[in-house]
This record gives C-alpha cells, sequence and structure tokens, in this order.
C-alpha cells in the first residue's frame, strides 16, 4: 500500500514556515564580534529540518537550495567559516529565497525563478571561496565538543506522531551510519499496548551503538529534525564487562540493514514484558506538547458559547421573579450555571489570546533591512512581548504597528551625522512596548528621533486646504498627520512619504474600537500610543434607554455622564446644539433623532453621555442611564445589514435585541471635522 503524504503538507509547510521565523530571529541576534554557538546550533537545525522534512515530501527545489544553506552554516558552526556581517545578511536574504520556495510549493504555482538563481548564485560564489582565514572562534559548549574514543549509546524512541507524518526513522540510521559502524537493537515503544492497541501506534524504537570516535554534538545533530517527535538519550559507550547476548540485532552498513545471524536473537515476547517497567520514562513527554486546531472550529465554538452566555442571561432574566423560598434549589442550579458559564466562556476566550511576539517578532527583520537601506543604526527594543491579545485583533494590528514603525525608521530617527551634530549618539532606538491596563492592551511605539515638526504641519494642512490655526493645541496639531493624504516628507522614497498610509492606520485601529494618541517632542522623539480591546467577541458597554429601546454605548468610548442646566443647552446656526461641559461647548445630538425614534416627555431633563474618539467629543442625549454590562457582539453585516452609526449587535437577557453604537462613526459625522 502507498502511502499518501498530501495529507501532511499543510504540517510541514506550518512547521517549516516556523523553522525560518525562528532561524531568522536567530540570525537577527547573531553578533559576529562574539559568536554563540547555540545561536548559530539553532539556525542549522531549523535548516536542517526544513531540507529533511522537505525531501521527504518530495519538494526536491527546497531541499536542494536549503542544503547548499546548511553548508554554509556547518562551517560557520565548525570554525571553517568565518562568521561576518556579510555572511549574516547572506543568510537572511537565502531564508527569504527558502520562503520563497515553500510559498510556491505551497500555492502549486511558479517559484520566483530570478530571485532564487540570485540567491543561489550568491550562496555558491561564498562557498567557493575560502573564509577560514582569521575565523571567529565559536564559544560552544566545551561537553558538547569532546570526542569519546569508545563511541556512544543511543537511545532512539519515536513517537507515533513521527510515523503518521510520513517520516522514516531508518533515514535517520542510515545517516547516523555514514559517521562508523553501528548496531541497532530495536526495542518496543513503551507507550504500545499489547490489548486492543490501534495498529497505526504499533511501532519500535532502537538501543544503538556508534563506535565512532566523534563528539556528541556530531552526533545529536543527526536527530536535530525529529528531536521534538522522539525520545532520545545519548551517553559515552562503556565497554561490557562480560559479552551481552542481543536480541534481534541489527548492523547498519552503507545504509542497508540485515540481521544478525539466527543464534542471536531471543524471544520477542519475552522482551516485551521485561520492558513493561520502562513506560514512565520512555514516555516522560508524551502527555504534552500542543495540537493544531483549524481557526474556524476555535471561531466556531466562541460562537456557542457567546449563545451559551445569552442563553443563561435570558434564564436569569426570568428567574428574577421567583420566591427564593419556593424555588431555592432552582435558584441555586442557576447560580451554578452562571459561574460555569463565566469560566467557560473565560478559558474558551483564552484559546484565541496569543503573545504580542506573533507581532513585534516580525519587527527585528524589518529594522534590520530599512536600516540598512537607509543608512542609519537604529536599535529595536521590545517590552512585554508576552503580552496576551486575541488573535483576531492581532491580525488586524499588524499593518497598522508596520507602517508606524516604517514612519519612525524614515521621517523620526535621523541620519548618524545629524545625531551626532544634534549632541545625540549615532545610534538611534525604536521601542515597542505591550501591557494591560484594566480591559484593554496599550501598544507604544517610541522612538528618540527628531519629533514632530509643529510649523511645517501647519503649513502643509493650510497647503492641503485644512481648517487649522495657529492657536490649535499641540495634540490637535499631531493629529493632523492622520488626516488623508498628508506627508511633509520632502523626498518621496519607497518606504514612506507618498501621503498614505497614516489616515488608513487610524481607521483601521479605529475599526478595532480602539484610539490612537501622538505626543512629540522636537528633537527629542514621538511617542504613539494605542489603546485596543482584548478581543473583538465581547465588549464591555454602557446600556442606555431610548424610548422603549435599548443600545449599548462601548466603555472605552464614554467619558463621564452627566445631567446639564437647561442654560448650560444653547443653539447654534438655528438647528445645532451644544452644551457646556464646564468651560467648554460640546455638540449635543439627542440619540431620539439619530435613530428616527419618537420623542419623550423626558427630554427636558437633559440627561446626557458624553463619548469621545479620534480626539473630539460629543454628547449624546438619551433617556435612561440603564447600568454597565459585559455583551456578546454579534455581526449586523452577517446577519442583517449595514446599519448607520451601529458598529453590532448584542441579544439582552430578555431576549430582544440592542443595537451597539460606533462612537467613531458618531462623532466623525456630527462633531465638527479638523478634515472639514
Amino acid at each position: 500500500m502507498t502511502l499518501d503524504l498530501s495529507r501532511f503538507h499543510q504540517t510541514f509547510f506550518d512547521e517549516s514556515f516556523e523553522g525560518l521565523d525562528t532561524m531568522e530571529a536567530a540570525l537577527l541576534r547573531l553578533d559576529p564580534a562574539a559568536v554563540d554557538a547555540e545561536t548559530i546550533n539553532t539556525i542549522f537545525r531549523a535548516a536542517h529540518s526544513i531540507k529533511g522534512g522537505s525531501g521527504t515530501f518530495g519538494f526536491t527545489a527546497v531541499a536542494s537550495f536549503t542544503h547548499l544553506l546548511e553548508t554554509l552554516l556547518d562551517q560557520m558552526r565548525s570554525g571553517k567559516r568565518v562568521v561576518t556581517a556579510e555572511n549574516v545578511d547572506l543568510l537572511l536574504k537565502s531564508s527569504d529565497a527558502v520562503r520563497e520556495l515553500l510559498h510556491a510549493a505551497k500555492d502549486a504555482r511558479e517559484v520566483n525563478v530570478a530571485l532564487i538563481a540570485e540567491h543561489q548564485r550568491a550562496l555558491e560564489t561564498t562557498l567557493a571561496t575560502d573564509g577560514s582565514a582569521s575565523a571567529v572562534q565559536v564559544s560552544a559548549a566545551p561537553e558538547a565538543l569532546v570526542e569519546v574514543a569508545g563511541g556512544w549509546s543511543i537511545r532512539f524512541l519515536p513517537q507515533a506522531s513521527l510515523f503518521r507524518s510520513g517520516n522514516e526513522p531508518i533515514r535517520i540510521l542510515r545517516e547516523l551510519a555514514t559517521l562508523g559502524p553501528l548496531t541497532a537493537e530495536p526495542v518496543l515503544d513503551a507507550q504500545l499496548k499489547l490489548v486492543d492497541s490501534n495498529p497505526e501506534d504499533a511501532h519500535l524504537g532502537w538501543q544503538l551503538q556508534l563506535a565512532a570516535p566523534v563528539n556528541e554534538a556530531v552526533v545529536r545533530e543527526v536527530f536535530s529534525w525529529v528531536e521534538d517527535e522522539c525520545t532520545l538519550v545519548i551517553e559515552p559507550l562503556r565497554a561490557p564487562d562480560t559479552k551481552p547476548t542481543k536480541p534481534q540485532l541489527t548492523v547498519i552498513e552503507g545504509g542497508k540493514g540485515r540481521e544478525a545471524p539466527e543464534e542471536r536473537r531471543v524471544s520477542h515476547d519475552r522482551r516485551v514484558s521485561d520492558r513493561r517497567s520502562e513506560a514512565p520514562a520512555a514516555s516522560g513527554n508524551a502527555g504534552g506538547g500542543s495540537i493544531r486546531v483549524p481557526t474556524e472550529k476555535i471561531d466556531l465554538l466562541i460562537n456557542l458559547v457567546g449563545e451559551l452566555v445569552i442563553t443563561q442571561a435570558m434564564l436569569a432574566q426570568q428567574a428574577n421573579g421567583l420566591d427564593p423560598t419556593v424555588c431555592e434549589k432552582l435558584l441555586a442550579g442557576l447560580g451554578q450555571l452562571d459561574r460555569n458559564t463565566r469560566q467557560l466562556q473565560e478559558s474558551v476566550m483564552s484559546i484565541r489570546m496569543l503573545p504580542m511576539d506573533f507581532v513585534f517578532s516580525r519587527f527585528p527583520r524589518l529594522v534590520h533591512d530599512l536600516a540598512s537601506k537607509l543608512g542609519k543604526q537604529i536599535r529595536l527594543d521590545t517590552i512585554g512581548a508576552d503580552t496576551e491579545l486575541d488573535k483576531s485583533v492581532i491580525e488586524k494590528i499588524a499593518d497598522p504597528l508596520t507602517h508606524l514603525v516604517r514612519n519612525s525608521l524614515d521621517h523620526g530617527i535621523e541620519t548618524p551625522e545629524d545625531r551626532i551634530a544634534a549632541g545625540k549618539p549615532a545610534e538611534g532606538s525604536i521601542t515597542l512596548k505591550a501591557s494591560h491596563r484594566g480591559g484593554n492592551i496599550v501598544i507604544e511605539i517610541i522612538d528618540d528621533g527628531r519629533g514632530l515638526n509643529r510649523a511645517k504641519i501647519l503649513a502643509k494642512a493650510r497647503s492641503n486646504g485644512l481648517d487649522v490655526s495657529d492657536a490649535m493645541s499641540d495634540s490637535e496639531v499631531n493629529q493632523l498627520i492622520f488626516a488623508p493624504g498628508f506627508s511633509t516628507a520632502e523626498v518621496v522614497t519607497d518606504v514612506s512619504g507618498r501621503g498614505v498610509g497614516m489616515d488608513v492606520v487610524k481607521k483601521n485601529i479605529l475599526a478595532l474600537n480602539g484610539q490612537v494618541d501622538l505626543a512629540s517632542k522636537p528633537g527629542q522623539g514621538t511617542h504613539i500610543t494605542i489603546r485596543l480591546p482584548l478581543t473583538l467577541a465581547i465588549l464591555d458597554g454602557m446600556s442606555i434607554g431610548v424610548g422603549n429601546e435599548v443600545f449599548i454605548v462601548p466603555l472605552a468610548s464614554v467619558v463621564e455622564s452627566m445631567q446639564a442646566q437647561n442654560d448650560d443647552v444653547k443653539t447654534v446656526g438655528g438647528t445645532g446644539r451644544v452644551v457646556r461641559v464646564r468651560n467648554e461647548m460640546v455638540p449635543l445630538m439627542a440619540l431620539h433623532d439619530l435613530v428616527q425614534l419618537p420623542a419623550t416627555t423626558q427630554r427636558e431633563h437633559n440627561l446626557f453621555i458624553l463619548i469621545e474618539s479620534e480626539g473630539r467629543k460629543l454628547a449624546l442625549e438619551v433617556d435612561e442611564l440603564l447600568g454597565q454590562q459585559q455583551v456578546v457582539v454579534k455581526s449586523l453585516e452577517s446577519n442583517y445589514r449595514r446599519v448607520p452609526y451601529m458598529s453590532g449587535a448584542t441579544i439582552l437577557g430578555d431576549g430582544r435585541v440592542a443595537l451597539i453604537l460606533d462612537a467613531g462613526e458618531l462623532v466623525r459625522r456630527t462633531a465638527p471635522s479638523l478634515a472639514a
């Protein structure tokens, strides 16, 4: 029967792209002046795994190119080739070529031949030169380089997943045999159950003896691409006191296996019973690890839990009218259901939470490449990379963050010459910081560059026809850079300066119910702060009543709620109204008029909530404040259609549908706009 390996392709590609990310991160922290052996070994293992997997699945172009990459790395880790900044750049570019080959194989499309040929020539040219002169010595761990005269005893127990992925452990044994004489005794994997076992789980491991004077690092490297899918013990080979009797002994020679003479065999069944006691040790890491689950399944689970939360809220609403003395057990059960539902909701939501490192990890390479291109010296620092955020938010914030970092690189950080002339160190710095504050995540992009030029921004705004004045605060002037088509760059480059992007950045952040603020000091740098909800599936909101309807206002947009005096409300322009909030006049809009509901007799109460978005405020007149609550967000467009001024909907405990107000759209359409 021929094994269909195509069903394992997705796993191979996922692991290969993860390996490339690991390789890239290690290359970026590789210092040619003080080369660390473990860093080079990490890079080598990633390349070796990709080469081995691509060879197994028949992606020969990937395997062939990665072999060149692996050869160069092998020369570096053995000290035969100097580790230079040029070689690190070559390896980074070569990893780009491997990524292109993998994408082409995954998408079944034509590869970028010119790109691959260019990087292949560069690798071949480098390999053809002698790079050993004044080579930097790799600071390897001494014990890893010790050669053992007698050889090595190796216990190799593959996990079932290694076999199911289509890998062939015999290939590893054959590669090991190239180092010297190798004998192999098969042993039963301790995970196998003799009764009612799954035939797919019935596999063997090996007790190996390698009679070769090589160091442990060389031996361990043979297993590097399967080290996460096996139990591996490598020990110096000790000379036996007596001649052992080895069952089913196999001698590996020249890449082929042959059985030992018949008289050296023993009962296989007896060996099984003798080794049952080894089960705990052999399967020490079998219960750990992780599984890959399609995002669609997680989304479905979250949606179902959301429905469960709504149902539980409905039951709680109905239970409010029950007599506690008569329905004591029922109410206790509902209370337990409420606690369990909340715990389940939190647990399911945590499945989608990913560390910010998933976004931050892309920036070291970006900063490295653009700094070289722009002739700048820039250090990137990341803080709080382990701070967790919902996967859907992470995916949507990645591009805005990338644009902001590119802007700091191009517009913010000066050239080394300009920095020295300004009394600064030649090397500039960009800091990415993530932290939890309340129910939000705060992401900060901080640079120590030239900062924003107020006069230049105002001049550009006037030339673009924006209504601005010299009396505007610094905060208002800074917000102008987010206007469409706004750029103060004197030279248009392929990095930035075309007047597109910053408005899209702000639009994307607002679409996530987030906010973006910008502070800057001339000559000292710029500080951008982004506030985002931890998840888009659940919203902390304020319930407000208008007529007989209930609406939800995102709590992050609410500044305060107030009841104004009649003298504080003024009419301007015949139709527009404003309300005095302390010493500030704020536009006032009645939610009745906005959603076209009949007016009530309560309008003279002047009850309103003050909301803020994009640096502008709006007073929203309502009938009553119902309280704060956490709601499950449902998409209006997916389930109904687009509704003006509304960003979504939720289902209340009594079964009614409540619309969620879009604070950003409300402010943009009803409050004075800076871009008007």
